[in-house]
């Protein structure tokens, strides 16, 4: 059976720490080696609410990206994402990258744009996978973060998981 890498965009702005743990909780159940970027606050980006914490997750899977997919819509549902009376975002998981697929997959267009457009995506891909290429544009990620112009502030915050302290003290 082979595992294919994939890195995941969370993000949460309804109580934060309490969704994010579930979603981890949840991905721990049908991925391997799992590893978390630090943990980061930042303002919402084309909605209007209170601000995110945002993280990126790097972990093999054996299942297909469909299926991937779709088990990380399961997981946002059960933390309340597609309730009618929600007033935010509980739970926001998105597939950054699925190996070195680029294409439109059944409407997952990978690599997934944000990666270029939003700081809460670059900055912790450029920490958790620095020499990682991006397959569209043919650059380290941590090369596209030292030249990205993006015009977003972003706030290192504490954060644990499984007693792990995701976010370095350098950066807190």
């Amino acid at each position: 059976m082979s595992l294919t890498q994939v890195y995941l965009g969370l993000g949460s702005n309804i109580e934060r720490e309490t969704h994010l743990q579930a979603g981890l909780e949840a991905l721990a159940g049908f991925l391997v080696d799992i590893r978390c970027s630090a943990v980061f606050e930042s303002q919402p980006v084309g909605i209007k609410s209170g601000p995110f914490f945002n993280f990126v997750v790097s972990a093999y899977t054996d299942l297909p990206l469909i299926e991937l997919d779709r088990r990380l819509k399961f997981i946002e549902a059960d933390n309340g994402r597609y309730a009618p009376d929600r007033k935010g975002l509980p739970l926001d998981i998105d597939v950054l990258l699925f190996g070195d697929l680029v294409g439109n997959f059944d409407g997952l267009i990978l690599p997934r744009a944000e990666i270029l457009k939003n700081a809460f995506v670059l900055w912790p891909l450029s920490l958790i996978a620095p020499d990682r290429v991006h397959p569209g544009v043919g650059k380290s990620f941590a090369t596209l973060w030292g030249e990205a112009q993006i015009d977003q502030v972003l706030a290192p915050v504490a954060f644990e998981w499984r007693g792990e302290q995701l976010t370095p003290q350098n950066l807190l």
